[in-house]
């Protein structure tokens, strides 16, 4: 995979400090919480057979539920994510 130049200038557009791009609420941070999230609502999507916003096979009896708060810690602190859930 390869990500073009001008989708990193747009996740770029507006760092004009270090802090912007590593620090606390930087760029690097959003980028893991919304890859982390991706990934969780990739999982449940092929765990229930459907994808979010869209109608449930009639056989699924299972269903999406909302989703929870979660704090990850990790080496770069803690990362708060929204981990989706299912009915059961």
């Amino acid at each position: 995979m390869t990500i073009s130049k001008e989708l990193l200038d747009e996740l770029l557009k507006g760092c004009e400090r270090p802090e912007d791009l590593l620090g606390n609420n930087g760029l690097m941070k959003e980028l893991k919480i919304k890859l982390m999230e991706r990934m969780l609502g990739a999982e449940l999507t092929a765990h229930l057979g459907y994808e979010d916003g869209k109608e449930a096979p009639p056989d699924q009896v299972n269903r999406r539920n909302g989703s929870s708060a979660k704090r990850l810690k990790g080496q770069d602190g803690e990362l708060p994510i929204a981990v989706p859930r299912d009915r059961d």
